[in-house]
């Protein structure tokens, strides 16, 4: 495929959960700016698991957190499903990211007082919701942690943290996940349990996850991945493997 800043046509984006717009960001000012983000478009679709990849300072972070709402674009819109979040006050984006949006991220961040069924309903008790017995049964049995549920974060191993992190995201059953390296603090046996829930997450249930990542296995287990160099999309791929993958960085590296 020929490198395009451009991957989902307006007119092709049917289905897409998350997308963005001529996205641009740009830190600091005059001589000390940096473009980190420019003039990005590119959709998620529902229901599949997509990867971003690019070498550090490619601005696939940034993306991620312009996308998830958590960063404020300096040009372009960001939407999830039909809403555009640039249009949002602050309190409203809050709402929705409560509401629309999962969170996955390197670091845990779980409640070390709270037990991991507790962690895991957190959203939903701050929203002063209840979870639905069945979905939550479901989640929990995918991570495969039942057995573990009455135990805090430090009675858990890493990959079980993360696990439990993940059913948190699934939980609420958003529209979208987003995970920020969720593999970056775990050994190679929990890093597979976690992409392996992740994906189970996508094919038995129809989630859909948009993952940064460095990796190439973890990249292995997306549907799809979008490449970036310089804030710029500059490829992608379909139904990767971990060889290709490695190429494909070696090839946008040279």
């Amino acid at each position: 495929m020929s490198a395009t800043n451009e991957i989902a046509p307006a007119a092709a984006r049917t289905g897409v959960a998350a997308r963005a717009d001529g996205l641009s960001k740009v830190y600091g000012e005059g001589d000390a700016a940096v473009r980190a983000l420019d003039g990005i478009s590119v959709g998620f679709e529902r229901g599949r698991y997509s990867a971003i990849m690019g070498a550090s300072g490619s601005g696939k972070s940034t993306l991620l957190h312009c996308m998830a709402g958590l960063d404020t674009p300096t040009d372009g819109h960001v939407f999830i499903g039909d809403v555009d979040l640039t249009t949002l006050s602050e309190k409203e984006l809050t709402l929705l990211r409560r509401e629309k949006v999962g969170f996955v991220f390197q670091a845990f961040n779980l409640v070390p007082t709270l037990t991991a069924a507790e962690n895991i309903t957190l959203p939903l008790d701050i929203a002063s919701e209840r979870p639905d017995q069945g979905w939550f049964d479901q989640v929990v049995d995918t991570i495969g942690l039942r057995d573990r549920l009455s135990h805090r974060p430090s009675e858990l191993s890493g990959g079980q943290q993360q696990r439990v992190a993940g059913a948190r995201a699934l939980v609420s059953r958003p529209e979208i996940v987003f995970a920020d390296e969720p593999t970056g603090n775990l050994d190679s046996r929990s890093s597979q349990e976690l992409l392996a829930f992740l994906r189970s997450a996508v094919k038995d249930h129809g989630q859909t996850i948009v993952m940064v990542t460095h990796d190439a296995t973890a990249a292995s287990y997306a549907d799809r991945i979008v490449f970036l160099a310089d804030g710029r999309v500059v490829d992608e791929m379909l139904e990767p493997t971990t060889d290709r993958v490695l190429d494909r960085l070696k090839s946008l590296e040279g």
